[in-house]
């Protein structure tokens, strides 16, 4: 009987740490949705990882929540739709770009003020934006682009059937150029 007395207070005391700890993760994780904020709009042309809920930052902190995301039907852009705190008046010339937390971490949107006098009012559009760059496209684009180099401009050394440029560089195989010989200069004594 006295077993089991000490494994319900040890399991009841494991519980109340892990509340703890979720309650501590909550509020420390920036998890909170922007209540009652003003909607801005933003058009990209990919949005790849931003979804309902993506956090939208600017500095690093977060200031607002992405609503909804759909594709405009007539340019075929995606339309993200924002909740921004309405203590923060965003120009007309601010910039929103997709960016990711790390090399693999979770995308949002960044916005990046301007500095204009006039605000964006509710429900206008950010008209600056950069969309997300696929990391696979920039891997395959740097494995498989043509160095755009000839062997001249210093890309591929020359065949072994071509001749070496000019300019002393050396000739296939790694072996130096044979030694330039100058050529005899012309004599200064009058011709008999």
């Amino acid at each position: 009987m006295r077993g089991n007395v000490i494994e319900t207070v040890m399991g009841a005391v494991v519980l109340v740490v892990a509340a703890l700890f979720l309650v501590f993760a909550y509020k420390t994780s920036q998890l909170r949705p922007v209540a009652s904020g003003y909607e801005v709009m933003a058009d990209f042309a990919r949005i790849d990882g931003i979804h309902q809920g993506s956090d939208v930052r600017i500095s690093g902190v977060k200031v607002g929540t992405v609503l909804s995301e759909e594709l405009d039907p007539k340019t075929f852009l995606a339309t993200i739709r924002m909740s921004v705190d309405p203590a923060i008046q965003l120009p007309d010339d601010t910039v929103a770009q997709v960016t990711s937390s790390g090399l693999l971490g979770d995308k949002y949107l960044s916005l990046a003020p301007g500095g204009s006098d006039k605000t964006i009012p509710h429900g206008g559009k950010i008209r600056y934006t950069q969309s997300s760059i696929s990391l696979e496209n920039l891997i395959g684009q740097m494995m498989f682009s043509p160095s755009g180099k000839s062997g001249a401009e210093g890309g591929a050394p020359p065949q072994p059937d071509q001749p070496a440029p000019p300019g002393g560089a050396p000739a296939p195989g790694g072996a130096p150029p044979p030694p330039v010989q100058a050529a005899p200069a012309p004599s200064t004594q009058p011709a008999r």
